[in-house]
């Protein structure tokens, strides 16, 4: 048999396609979770799959799995997948690489005349992001048994409207139980959101575990008063607190770097206006280390710093922890797989640990599991100008196809 190689131009073409939805006009994407945009990209994939003969399911989160059958499928499928949900100033690449990169898989198997021993499927993970509904990787974690699924489906954005309503709106509250289903092995192909492989020019990057994280939500309630009758001695300014805080998590993150990172990245004022001294401010907290044992240090000086400030500006303070996930250390053997793969095709490659979460992360929990990931422009992502070369999303596809027939079978 001839090598089973993808069509990196087919790849590249149906990223382009899939970028035009939500497209913005500095070249990134805006397709938040469960949004009309989001839907016209399900929308999409889902017509795509049909078109190479997989049959369609939609679990009770909006999880989509596309199923290519094999020669035996009673057996556990091998799945690939990601997410097509972005950030408000989201690239073409983050997430949606790795659900197309499962379709061109597919294609490919398709193109080859390949049977594999049991299925293989590709998967669209609702609501990765995070953006607009917290927290992040919500409907895997449901799938993994992390959360359950009326936490899942509760879950809100800052207009109040719940995935499970976001879900029936746009069609995509499936009727199949989420999760409880055997899996033989999961891969999920990504770009690095880093430097590290362009910075040493390595095309491939084994990823061999991921960072742990942290997310909180804070609300400092001090006293809107007006900016100038009201002495400065006596005022509680919410976003004064707020602000020694957010300077604090800054020197959390220098403190452990380079593996430490601690980002504050949304915060509302309350009642907003120029003349009025801030008497309600909400605010998030996002810490990540690879170690837990760091990573609960961190977490104890956030807890401070947030105490310390509230208590020097008068404040009164509403704070708590929203998501914990723990650092990963992916399947050994899947993780071979993927070295293997890039070995065979004679790919530069190396280790890596991953900054980001990722719905592997969640899937790991219930299936072996591994990742690959491929160079991003100045290692720019959650971002308009994030880009990837088209060569190296085609070596990124191939590494995974040749690791999914690895775990699959091939009769």
């Amino acid at each position: 048999m001839n090598k089973v190689t993808i069509k990196a131009d087919r790849l590249w073409d149906s990223l382009m396609q899939m970028a035009k939805i939500g497209a913005t006009e500095k070249g990134g994407c805006c397709r938040l979770a469960l949004t009309d945009l989001d839907k016209q990209s399900r929308d999409l994939f889902v017509d795509w799959c049909k078109q190479e003969g997989c049959t369609i399911r939609i679990d009770k989160m909006g999880n989509i799995f596309a199923r290519r059958a094999g020669k035996d499928n009673t057996l556990p499928p091998v799945m690939m997948g990601s997410h097509l949900d972005t950030q408000p100033t989201g690239g073409k690449f983050d997430g949606v690489y790795g659900v197309l990169s499962g379709l061109e898989v597919i294609r490919s198997l398709n193109d080859h005349k390949i049977t594999t021993k049991g299925p293989v499927e590709a998967s669209v993970w609702t609501n990765e992001e995070g953006s607009r509904f917290a927290p992040a990787m919500v409907a895997s974690g449901v799938f993994a048994g992390v959360f359950d699924l009326e936490y899942g489906l509760s879950r809100a954005d800052l207009d109040g409207l719940t995935m499970g309503q976001e879900l029936q709106r746009i069609g995509y509250d499936g009727d199949t139980q989420v999760g409880g289903m055997p899996v033989k092995a999961f891969f999920e192909a990504h770009i690095e959101q880093g430097p590290i492989l362009e910075h040493e020019a390595v095309t491939i990057g084994v990823v061999s575990h991921a960072q742990g994280q942290r997310w909180y939500e804070v609300t400092f309630t001090g006293q809107e008063s007006h900016a100038g009758p009201t002495p400065m001695a006596i005022r509680k300014d919410a976003l004064v607190g707020a602000s020694k805080v957010i300077a604090q998590v800054n020197a959390i993150g220098l403190e452990h770097a380079p593996l430490g990172c601690a980002t504050v990245g949304l915060i509302q004022s309350y009642p907003n206006s120029r003349n009025v001294i801030p008497g309600e401010v909400f605010f998030t907290i996002d810490i990540r280390h690879p170690e837990n044992d760091v990573l609960s240090q961190m977490d104890a000086k956030v807890c401070a710093a947030v105490e310390s400030a509230a208590k020097q500006h008068g404040l009164a303070v509403a704070f708590e922890e929203i998501w914990y996930s723990p650092p990963v250390a992916f399947d050994e053997q899947c993780v071979a797989s993927v070295r293997q793969a890039a070995k065979e095709a004679g790919y530069s490659h190396r280790d890596i640990v991953s900054g980001a979460g990722h719905d592997a992360c969640y899937i790991s929990r219930i299936a072996p599991t591994a990742m690959v990931f491929v160079p991003c422009e100045n290692g720019i992502s959650h971002n308009e100008a994030e880009n990837a070369l088209p060569e190296d999303l085609g070596a990124g596809c191939q590494v995974l196809l040749q690791a999914v027939l690895t775990q699959a079978g091939i009769v």
